[in-house]
């Protein structure tokens, strides 16, 4: 965790010096952050350019490169050890540089994000927290005798009448940034649709933050509905940023409405940039994760394209056992809102870690695709002081691996093992484990995914690839689409291709 911290620090030092103001009240050059690597290689290549740069494309843009995972060989270490995630935001913010005819920076890219946006319709459990369901064989994208291997996890699913009643805290940015339709009035309807859905014994309290924090609603009975959609509504627009302040107070009001047998959360909406307050980057990161210890969750949903700041918004929710996903528009709030309320509200899973055991008779080497930076030591898998992630209700998490086999190489290949803290059972540690070995055909879930995961490559190291891998992931996609969210990813390839050939 100390470690964790470090790297957060920096990262946050370099994205409150940032600031966050409106078109009238920016900070100057000298006080700005240093560029990133999407920002540095995006003014490269419009200096080198014979054609003039878009006027759309986004600027400002704040990213990590987390790199890419090597293969191992089985016989140099047969265990892969990481944290569970299921986070989106980096699948939605690359779908809006996109659709805004852009192609999305490298380090924008986080492959698990991609294959955890959909829904592959794995079966619930029928009586633990999770099943485990693997499909394998041939993958459709590698080299020759390469395998894929998908391991599918699935969070038991609780009905909204069963879903224990909540307390959240909505934490939102109105500095000069967020004066946008896409940013504070997407936040407004967002959250509106949000209350539309909560229940009669559900609260609502409401922090806001701009140049300091301060309370526009205290916690508020659903009942009440009225009063806490008008204080949304009335939500206005003022100064620069004090990103820290805002978390502080509403972790206290949070903490002054907590109810052991209800569900805690605080919600932040902003686009992750901010000026440095009256406390420093480590204290809010303590401060974070002290919160969280208490079951006191933190989701972070971001909004808003140029000047944004994807790397602090993703690692917030990271420290307060929470989820981050961007928020574009009114049909993914709905996504997330509506749809998969539950998921998004009641964890059911914290600390969830999840560990494969490959055997070196039977497998040469293996990757794992994704997932590099929640990668855990395989020695801390059982130590129940390592963080690890945490699993809404009806959550699906997915991971995928490319296989060499050894010649002659039958089943079980290995053994997926899983481990968490059951939220209902006073957290106590659980685990389950599944065997690996070949299906009979990888089924259509499986093959869409694939595809998900090719596309989400190509984007990585996009340079010198033919535009017969992103047609063969076309094909793949169309092909073993089951739902109209499948079926609009075949079109985002599309918009890519005709963006890339520009």
């Amino acid at each position: 965790m100390e470690k964790k911290l470090g790297l957060l620090s920096v990262l946050l030092i370099g994205a409150l010096v940032a600031g966050c103001s409106s078109s009238s009240d920016n900070d100057s050059a000298a006080n700005r952050a240093p560029e990133s690597k999407s920002q540095a290689v995006s003014k490269e290549a419009a200096a080198s350019s014979t054609h003039a740069p878009r006027a759309s494309t986004p600027s400002d843009m704040f990213f990590q490169d987390y790199g890419t995972n090597p293969y191992v060989s089985t016989e140099d270490d047969r265990l892969s050890t990481f944290a569970m995630d299921v986070d989106t935001g980096s699948y939605t913010l690359a779908r809006s540089y996109i659709e805004g005819g852009n192609v999305p920076p490298q380090e924008a890219i986080r492959l698990e994000e991609f294959v955890n946006y959909f829904d592959l319709n794995d079966a619930p459990p029928k009586n633990d927290a999770f099943a485990i369901h693997v499909d394998a064989g041939p993958s459709p994208f590698g080299e020759a005798g390469t395998q894929l291997v998908r391991i599918g996890i699935k969070g038991k699913e609780i009905e909204s009448e069963a879903r224990k009643r909540a307390n959240l805290t909505f934490v939102i940015d109105v500095s000069g940034s967020m004066d946008q339709d896409n940013r504070i009035g997407l936040v407004k309807r967002s959250l509106s649709l949000l209350v539309n859905q909560l229940k009669p014994n559900d609260r609502i309290g409401i922090v806001v933050y701009g140049s300091t924090a301060r309370t526009v609603l205290t916690p508020t009975s659903i009942e009440d509905e009225d009063a806490i959609l008008a204080a949304i509504k009335d939500l206005q627009i003022e100064g620069s940023t004090n990103a820290e302040a805002g978390l502080l107070q509403g972790y206290k009001m949070a903490d002054k409405m907590y109810d052991e047998k209800a569900i805690n959360r605080v919600i932040l909406c902003s686009d992750g940039v901010a000026n440095v307050g009256e406390t420093g980057p480590e204290g809010i990161l303590r401060t974070v994760e002290d919160y969280a210890a208490r079951n006191l969750y933190l989701s972070t949903f971001g909004f808003g394209m140029d000047n944004y700041n994807d790397v602090l918004m993703e690692q917030l929710a990271d420290q307060g056992d929470g989820a981050y996903a961007y928020i574009d528009d009114m049909d993914e709030a709905k996504k997330i809102f509506q749809e998969q309320l539950n998921e998004t509200l009641q964890t059911i899973a914290k600390d969830a870690k999840i560990q494969v055991e490959f055997d070196p008779a039977q497998v040469k080497g293996y990757r794992l695709l994704g997932y590099e930076n929640r990668a855990i030591a395989d020695e801390d898998f059982r130590n129940n002081k390592v963080d690890g992630g945490e699993v809404g209700a009806g959550h699906s998490v997915t991971a995928l691996y490319e296989l060499q086999l050894e010649e002659g190489a039958t089943k079980p290949w290995g053994q997926v093992t899983i481990r968490y803290k059951d939220v209902d059972d006073n957290n106590r540690s659980r685990e389950s484990s599944a065997s690996i070995g070949p299906s009979e055909a990888l089924s259509d879930a499986t093959l869409f995914i694939a595809a998900v995961a090719e596309f989400a490559k190509i984007m990585k190291d996009s340079e010198g690839v033919g535009e017969s891998r992103l047609q063969n992931v076309l094909q793949t996609a169309e092909k073993h689409a089951t739902s109209e969210r499948q079926e609009a990813f075949g079109e985002l390839v599309k918009t890519f291709m005709e963006v890339r050939g520009k």
